[in-house]
């Protein structure tokens, strides 16, 4: 199950989910309770069959 976050267009508040693709057009803002919210751009982390992981390279600064 993919989680997304969110960020508020109204109140800027971000927010994580766990969204299928046919409840996203469903997604209000749990602090103000306003229908427009915007998919944001996450960093994508992954653990290996290893147990080794890593994330993109564009991750924020602290993430590995």
């Amino acid at each position: 199950m993919p989680i997304y976050e969110y960020q508020c267009e109204k109140c800027r508040h971000c927010f994580e989910l766990i969204v299928f693709s046919s409840d996203d057009k469903k997604i209000t803002c749990p602090k103000c309770n306003h229908g427009r919210v915007k998919r944001l751009l996450s960093a994508t982390c992954f653990i290996g069959t290893s147990g080794g992981g890593g994330c993109d390279s564009h991750a924020p600064k602290g993430f590995s």
